[in-house]
């Protein structure tokens, strides 16, 4: 099999992140037009990754934020993102690079991506503490679990949050 010296997985890989990140920076522009909503999947111990030890602990391995109604101050830059979500009622800020997405998906219009980050290198002690959030906050934001950690049973509903499970999405 002859060598593929243009690496097209790696350009249709990038070229598929600045999709995400064009949709991103554009919900951050003009919030999510009519049903659209986003639930993203990331390598909790990615490099760049960081979140609160709270959050690492309780998604060692990978997390799965929705942003639909309840999230604020989305930041989309070249390589990563920054939103702030709330989890039991404690604000947090998340800083996602790019990098580390597994998944993409808009189920309002049943479009999603998928990365492969079996290359992405995971470091220890970048999570950081959790972040006050400003006064003038939506309600808290949802984090799902993934089908790994889909048994553990869900904490009650405080503030409007509420845990989703993927397989809902998914087709039988």
């Amino acid at each position: 099999m002859a060598t593929d010296h243009i690496r097209y997985d790696v350009l249709a890989r990038d070229a598929l992140r600045g999709v995400l990140r064009k949709v991103l920076t554009d919900a951050a522009a003009h919030g999510l037009p009519g049903e659209h909503h986003f639930f993203i999947t990331f390598v909790s111990k990615a490099e760049g990754v960081k979140i609160s030890s709270r959050l690492l602990a309780q998604y060692p391995e990978e997390m799965t934020i929705i942003l639909q109604h309840q999230f604020w101050d989305l930041t989309v830059l070249e390589d990563r993102f920054e939103v702030g979500l709330s989890f039991g009622g404690i604000p947090e800020r998340l800083i996602v690079p790019f990098s580390a997405i597994k998944s993409f998906l808009d189920p309002s219009v049943k479009f999603g991506l998928q990365f492969d980050t079996s290359d992405v290198a995971e470091v220890a002690g970048e999570n950081l503490p959790a972040t006050p959030a400003p006064s003038a906050v939506a309600a808290p934001a949802p984090a799902t679990e993934t089908a790994e950690t889909a048994e553990e049973p869900t904490p009650p509903n405080q503030g409007g949050a509420e845990v989703v499970r993927l397989d809902r999405f998914r087709k039988k």
